[in-house]
């Protein structure tokens, strides 16, 4: 397993989320310093772990683990998916309009 790869989409999440080191690793009740040795892919987190680091960012643990998982969800269109819930109404239905519109023809 490429816990690197895990560790830095941990951290990209994190930073989307504007969340610090520190922040979460208040929310989970951990050290800044753990935190730091999982997204740097040095100490691979619990199963335990990684769904309350999930469930803190407000991602799926596919996300978090999509090229690792053989059956995981695609972690983009579950991407996709967070942000698009987080606009306006009608504003998704723009984005879903020109999504349509781009794969119609694919």
């Amino acid at each position: 397993m490429d816990m690197c790869a895990v560790g830095a989409r941990i951290k990209a999440a994190r930073e989307r989320a504007k969340m610090t080191q520190e922040d979460l690793a208040e929310a989970l009740d951990m050290s800044p310093t753990h935190i730091s040795v999982i997204e740097r892919g040095v100490k691979t987190p619990k199963l335990e772990t990684l769904v309350r680091i999930a469930n803190a960012l407000r991602v799926s643990t596919d996300m978090l683990l999509q090229d690792v998982a053989t059956y995981a969800n695609d972690g983009i269109a579950s991407e996709l998916s967070v942000s698009i819930s987080k606009l306006p109404h009608q504003e998704q239905e723009r984005v879903l309009n020109a999504i349509r519109a781009l794969t119609e023809y694919s």
